[in-house]
């Protein structure tokens, strides 16, 4: 079965928070992560990435390199390959939106505990947003 594609964005201000959005449905509703969502027909990575962080949080972005992609199974025998880009924030006002229950800027002390998706603590540690007493992927 092919892989459904999904585009993502990791946001970190001048203050070093990290824009998160609370999930709202399943898989994984309640906990946190990224903007991001599924690729629609025709749409680059780039333009999802962007759409996606728009409809989640009211901010519209300018997309950078990308950071990390990854494979995920998810329930149904689906899976996900994930794209997550950097990007910077060039308009809008944050609200949570579309799926989401919530979105936050958070600094590395607050998400050191907090639940997030799948791998998503580990490619933090990889960029060094976490601090080093979080180490460990507490899914």
């Amino acid at each position: 079965m092919k892989p459904v594609l999904a585009a993502g964005a990791v946001i970190v201000d001048d203050a070093g928070r990290v824009l998160m959005v609370k999930r709202g449905h399943d898989p994984d509703k309640g906990r946190w992560s990224i903007p991001g969502g599924h690729v629609e027909a025709g749409e680059t990575l780039v333009a999802a990435a962007a759409r996606e962080v728009f409809e989640e949080t009211g901010l519209r972005v300018e997309i950078g390199r990308e950071l990390w992609s990854v494979t995920l199974p998810y329930p149904g025998n689906e899976t996900f390959e994930i794209h997550d880009f950097t990007a910077t924030v060039i308009g809008g006002d944050l609200r949570p939106g579309d799926d989401a229950d919530d979105a936050q800027w958070l600094t590395p002390a607050q998400l050191a505990d907090l639940p997030m998706v799948a791998t998503l603590r580990t490619h933090f540690d990889g960029l060094g947003i976490l601090p080093r007493s979080s180490l460990t992927d507490r899914r």
